[in-house]
This record gives C-alpha cells, structure tokens and sequence, in this order.
C-alpha cells in the first residue's frame, strides 16, 4: 500500500501509476482511498487531468520513503554479500556540473550498478530535501546551520581568467592592486541579488575588493560568455574554462592571488536512513569530482 501511494505521488496519474506498476487502475485507486482512512487525512488532491500530494501527503510521502528504505536495509542484511543494491535514487546539483561533470559519467554508474535508477534535479536554486523530495544534494560553498548531515566532498579551485582581447586592449593586471584600472564581469548572488566582491588570499586571510564593471550576471554559463566576448575579468571554479584554457580562448591572470577554494559537500536528511544504494552512489560521486574539478595545478610558486 505505501508503495502503490509512493508511485501515484511520483507519477502525478492514478493510471501511469497502474501501468508502471502491473496492477489494475482500480487496485490502485482503492488502495490509495484505504491508505487515507487508516491515517485519517486527504493524501492526495484528484482533478480530472493530474494528481499532486497535499501538505499532509508530502509529509507522508517522505515518512513512507524512509520506512521503505529502512524495510529495503533490513532485507539487504540477509541477502549474500555480493548482492547489488537497488532502487531509486533522488538527487539534485548544481547546473553545470550536472551537466558538463556527473551527466557524462552516469553510464559507468549505470552499468555497474544496474538495479539503481537516478533521478536527478539540476538547478543552481537552493533545494529544501523534504519539499522536493530529494534523497541528497550537492552544495557548493559555505553551509548554514540546516541541521542536515554533511559529507565534506573536497574543495573547488577557483581561478581568475580573462579574454586575449580583453587583455590585448587593458593589459594583464599582475596583482590586486591593478585591479583599479580593469574592468570585471559581475557576478550577483541569483538568491540575495548582491554583487559578489573580487577576493584573494593573501597573509593566510581572504581580502576583497569591488572591481568596476558595466555587466551585471547572475550565473556561470553567462559570466563565461560575457568574459569570452572581451567584456571583463572573471573569478570562476577552473574546470568550468578548463577547455577555454586549453584552445587559448581564456587565459589565467594574477594566479598568485586566486580566491580561497570553494567547500563542496553532499547534505542528506539523516545519517540513519541512508541506504545502501546512496552510499555506493555517493561514493561514485565523491571519487568523480575529485577526479574532474580538483585537480587544477596549485598556484606557482
């Protein structure tokens, strides 16, 4: 019963749910209606086209998954110990790594792991795991106090690059304090909308500076572009203008006063329901980014 209400939530259609499932449309709908009764709230709200979970019902639906995980757990105890773990796994990451790091990879994941199904949200907006239903995420950057379980994945290089033409036209800037006659593509916070400053270490502290700028962006892919037009310096993790780099499109500056590296981590609800499935998948992950986004050259000495 609790599975049958997990995958009329996931599917939004009491007949999509049926097929997936083998089952009659009816035993689906009666189950659902039983289910109701035995906990006493409306868990689902029907219209003739769609079927989405009330407030009730998404709490539900994350106090089902659990309880399913933990059944799932209990089973794997006495399964041989070369059995393969299974199931869904729900997870989202930020937009370009999503797509430029972990998409490209999955096919390995996929072919060793065969019995596990990835579900994965991409988006670079901050990701409540119990209102998204998301098993867990990757975050890039300090955490606040969520009160989540945080698995410290490494740190992100960041590195400051402009344009060959940019550079041909203003000069190539040696230290922060040349700063004052360049121009910068700004980057605005896309959740608070403030202004990022230019920052470097220096002295084992993080200094900053605001850098002129007359464009204004509020995410990677857009910063990139503006930067590859000539329009400014940027402060940008290096695997995303690692190929830049590489066809001469972007050239590092200043690589002795970098930004501080930016903490990654992956947050999951509760360290006691983390099922086998998700432990091997965020193993896979921790060993892919190291591999692809941490590996960029220290800084000259």
């Amino acid at each position: 019963m609790f599975r049958i209400f997990l995958r009329v939530v996931d599917c939004s259609n009491f007949t999509r749910a049926a097929d997936t499932l083998g089952v009659p449309r009816s035993t689906v709908s009666s189950a659902v209606i039983e289910l109701e009764k035995k906990v006493g709230a409306r868990l689902i709200h029907r219209t003739t086209r769609r079927v989405s979970a009330t407030h009730d019902g998404k709490a539900f639906y994350v106090r089902c998954q659990r309880l399913i995980a933990d059944v799932e757990e209990t089973e794997n105890l006495f399964r041989q110990a070369g059995a393969k773990p299974t199931g869904k796994i729900r997870i989202n990451v930020p937009g370009r790594i999503g797509r430029l790091v972990i998409a490209p990879a999955l096919p390995d994941f996929l072919k060793t792991y065969p019995d596990i199904d990835i579900d994965m949200g991409v988006t670079d907006r901050a990701v409540d795991l119990v209102e998204d239903n998301v098993d867990c995420v990757l975050r890039v950057g300090t955490l606040g106090d969520s009160g989540l379980i945080a698995r410290p994945i490494g740190k992100l290089p960041l590195i400051n690059v402009a344009s060959p033409a940019y550079l041909a036209q203003f000069g190539t800037p040696e230290t922060a304090e040349d700063l004052e006659r360049h121009w910068a593509v700004n980057y605005a916070s896309p959740s608070t909308g403030r202004v990022e400053d230019w920052e470097w270490m220096e002295d084992g502290g993080v200094r900053s500076l605001h850098v002129r700028g007359r464009v204004t962006v509020n995410n990677a892919e857009a910063s990139i572009a503006c930067c590859l037009s000539g329009l400014g310096l940027i402060q940008i993790p290096a695997y995303d203008v690692q190929q830049h780099i590489e066809t001469g499109e972007l050239v590092e500056v200043m690589p002795h006063q970098r930004a501080e590296p930016m903490p990654m981590a992956l947050l999951y609800l509760h360290r006691q329901h983390l099922s086998r499935r998700l432990q091997v998948f965020a193993d896979w992950l921790e060993a892919l980014l190291k591999l692809k986004l941490m590996t960029y050259p220290d800084r000259p000495v």
